[in-house]
């Protein structure tokens, strides 16, 4: 076992990096989230049913094309647009008050 620690110290290394890149994507994918948020018209809007289901396809088929599973990544985008669409129902309320 002591012959792995090396590895997966230097695994655990990586991926604290890729942390740090991935929050600060997300950083960026917030503020645009809050720039689109006065600029939809109603709740319904701001939820966007068939625009969710576009970036899904989108990011299923980049994720086949990275060799990553489409399907666990799906799972990850669609917690992290429902925390977006919240975040911006959240915006939207405020800079509208609908």
């Amino acid at each position: 076992m002591a012959d792995t620690e090396p590895a997966l110290a230097g695994i655990r290394t990586a991926i604290d990096e890729l942390d740090a890149e991935i929050v600060g994507l997300l950083a960026r994918r917030a503020d645009l989230v809050r720039q689109a948020a006065p600029l939809k018209s109603d709740r319904q809007a701001v939820r966007a049913p068939e625009r969710v289901a576009q970036v899904v396809a989108r990011v299923r088929a980049l994720a086949g094309a990275a060799g990553a599973d489409p399907d666990l990544i799906e799972r990850i985008y669609r917690g992290m647009i429902q925390a977006f669409i919240d975040m911006e129902t959240v915006e939207h309320h405020r800079v509208s008050g609908d």
